[in-house]
């Protein structure tokens, strides 16, 4: 570890001390003979000549400021104790009693509703490589499919098989995971995570949640996939909403469809809220074969469904919302948040 991260590595040990038993631990560790000090130290004669003096300046300098550093939360701790006073439990207060966020609570709704009808919950990794957010899901190399997804390329190393690392812009990055999990069907996972997109507008972030079905059984069909959004439409919007499919193209999916729903507003007569009567929802389809070769399985012997949607999308569209710019969930206005 170089001077400057010790450094910073330090100071935030330091904010965490509370006690003088803490306290002793960072003496130990950092000014101890066998502390981090002393092995910097200790590498001076490992460095080239014209380099050990600039590095002794350093290193005396990190001491410096760390034993600075050391005194000043001595002293804050010291004030802390001395103006200590009983704290009488039994004062009834009118502190403001806080509440889960409304993304949160659409989470826990979201996962309640899949979990009755068998779907297991999973979380996988929000920073992936390309090959499971793009080349294991029928999107190659240069393949234009990709270009749809505006996504964030983290500065790291290239993996020699798996290509750079993204910020997964989709859940779907989950799939093959849970196809090389379970390595075999029957499957059902619900994959609820953050995702992120250089797009912001009022339906946009660059940071949004996402929840990601697949299914892989025996003869599954459309006509599975359909009665599954139609459970989920009844219990998250009520008994009278109706779905639509719209033709669509998704590469890891073939055939691939949009959802609609039904307009809880005006019941799909047509209103401000809406599109003569629907609200797009998200994509879906059946898992193209491609897919299910990535992860290992047969298409030959099993086929499967997919969707995936946005969590703030989805919950901006309920009745008892009615927001116009999804942006407003993270804005932190406490005005706003109190209305959950």
């Amino acid at each position: 570890m170089d001077i400057r991260n010790l450094k910073q590595q330090a100071e935030v040990e330091l904010v965490r001390v509370t006690s003088d038993s803490q306290l002793e631990q960072f003496r130990v560790k950092y000014f101890g003979r066998q502390g981090e000090i002393s092995k910097l130290l200790k590498q001076i004669p490992n460095l080239n000549k014209s380099d050990r003096g600039k590095f002794g300046e350093e290193v005396n300098k990190l001491k410096a400021d760390l034993e600075a550093a050391l005194g000043r939360q001595v002293v804050k701790l010291q004030k802390a104790t001395a103006s200590h006073e009983p704290v009488d439990l039994t004062v009834k207060t009118d502190s403001h009693r806080g509440s889960l966020h409304p993304v949160t609570r659409a989470i826990d709704q979201i996962t309640d509703i899949f979990s009755r009808i068998g779907f297991n919950r999973v979380t996988y990794p929000e920073v992936d490589w390309d090959w499971y957010s793009f080349e294991s899901l029928n999107m190659p190399k240069g393949h234009p499919a990709r270009d749809e997804w505006e996504t964030f390329f983290v500065d790291y190393p290239e993996h020699s098989k798996l290509g750079k690392l993204v910020l997964t812009p989709h859940t779907s990055n989950g799939q093959v995971r849970e196809m090389q999990r379970l390595k075999k069907p029957p499957m059902r996972m619900i994959n609820i995570a953050r995702c992120y997109r250089r797009q912001q507008d009022v339906t946009h972030t660059f940071m949004f949640h996402q929840f990601e079905g697949l299914v892989i059984d025996k003869d599954i069909n459309l006509g599975h996939l359909k009665g599954t959004f139609e459970y989920f439409a009844k219990e998250f919007y009520g008994p009278d909403t109706k779905i639509r499919f719209r033709p669509f193209h998704f590469q890891f999916t073939e055939p691939s469809m949009e959802v609609d729903f039904s307009c809880v507003h005006c019941k799909g007569k047509g209103c401000k809220f809406c599109k003569a009567g629907w609200h797009e929802v998200g994509g879906s389809g059946m898992v193209h074969p491609n897919v299910l070769r990535a992860g290992g399985i047969d298409p030959d012997k099993y086929t499967g469904y997919a969707f995936g949607w946005g969590v703030e999308r989805t919950l901006s569209l309920r009745p008892d919302v009615q927001i116009d710019d999804i942006r407003r969930f993270y804005d932190n206005d406490i005005r706003f948040l109190k209305q959950f």
